[in-house]
This record gives C-alpha cells, structure tokens and sequence, in this order.
C-alpha cells in the first residue's frame, strides 16, 4: 500500500498536532470549518506533506511581522501557502518525506467498525437507511482485500448518507446551519478562491446534516 493511502488515515490528526506544535498552543483545537477545510484538502488529494509544509510556511511568515496584531486562530489562515505547496510538489520542486509505514488496519477492527455503523443506522429508526445498514453489515462479512478497495465503497455508501440526511433536514436548521457557516467563513472569505470557498461550503454542510440526526461518517479515517 502506497504512503499516500497510508498518509490518509492519519491525516487529520497529524494536521491538527502539526498546527498545534506551529502555534506552540497544544491545547487549542480545530474548529468545525478547520476541520473542513482539511477535509476538503483530503478529498482533493492535497499531500499530508503539502499541508505540513504550507503551515510551516504560513506561520514563518506570520511571525516575520514586525507587527502581528492579533494570533493565529484558524487553519484558514494557512489555505494559500498549503496550495503553493502542494503545487511545488506537483511540479517536482519538492520531495516527500520518508516516513514509517504502519501496518494495515487489523481485520477484527474493520469488521466491528463496519458492524457498529450498521448497527447505529438500524437504530436510527430511518426507513431509507436499512439498505445501507444492510450493505454495511454484508461488507463486514466480506471485506475486499485491498482498503483502497473497501475506502472507495464506503464513500460511495456515506454519499447516499448525506444525501437522505440533507432531504430530511427542515428548512429553518438548513438555515441555521448556513447562518453559521456564512460567520465562520466571513474573515476569509478574500483570502480564499471562489473554489476553495465552495469546496469548504459542501464539506461543512454535509458534516454538520450528518451530525444533526446522529449519523456516522463512513470513512476508514474514523476507524479509532
């Protein structure tokens, strides 16, 4: 398995300790629309190295300030330098780092994960949900060889998730919802691309309908 599918389960968390160590505040946590935005970088297959790099970058910038008016305060704050790193490392500017291979996810894990998602979709009393529920449980019994493999169907199943999730959704928390996001992405809204801001936009707003009702993310990166 290549370091880039094996970089993608502990994505997140190494973005959220590499931020903490350049912030040099280990007890500040991620924001809902940080943790987004790295969401948005993962499903757009931006290199953990790039993200690493570009905070480093961001934050050796900010502190060459004579004047820093104010701390950092959100992963935001790095968008453009992690996009001007992962682009070097598109045109070959840069090389990856090596780093340790971890072994696969144990087969006894994935298939109490994959069960005990199905069970929480069971539970919710969602008629449309029983299907999922159903091909959760049968992927438990026969898990494809590869995680590339089993990633790419349990996306394909989170994606109907999200879908009955956002149909079921009343209009009065869809707008509670976008009120919150439109305060959240307001001071980046000029530090970002018309893209980048619909991209965060969708991965927000399919988190938060998941959220709401109690559904499960599907994806391997929440396997714990």
């Amino acid at each position: 398995m290549s370091e880039q599918i094996l970089n993608y389960f502990n994505y997140f968390t190494e973005i959220e300790e590499h931020f903490q160590r350049a912030r040099g505040t280990s007890l500040f946590l991620l924001s809902p629309l940080d943790w987004a935005l790295a969401e948005s970088w993962k499903n757009a297959d931006v290199p953990l190295e790039a993200v690493l790099r570009g905070i480093d970058a961001a934050f050796e910038k900010w502190r060459a300030r004579r004047v820093r008016s104010q701390m950092v305060n959100s992963l935001a704050f790095c968008s453009q330098a992690v996009l001007t790193e992962a682009q070097r490392m598109a045109d070959g500017q840069t090389q990856k780092r090596q780093s340790d291979t971890a072994p696969p996810f144990p087969m006894e894990d994935l298939q109490k994960y994959l069960r005990k998602n199905a069970g929480i979709l069971r539970e919710s009393g969602i008629t449309e949900l029983e299907h999922i529920a159903e091909s959760l449980q049968q992927l438990s019994e026969d898990i494809p060889p590869d995680l590339e493999s089993l990633e790419q169907r349990l996306t394909a199943m989170e994606q109907k998730l999200i879908a009955i999730a956002r149909m079921r959704e009343s209009d009065e928390a869809a707008l509670s919802v976008r009120k919150q996001l439109d305060s959240y992405l307001r001071p980046y809204r000029g530090k970002m691309s018309a893209p980048q801001i619909a991209m965060l936009e969708a991965q927000f707003l399919e988190r938060s309908a998941l959220e709401r009702i109690g559904l499960p993310r599907l994806s391997l990166f929440y396997l714990r």
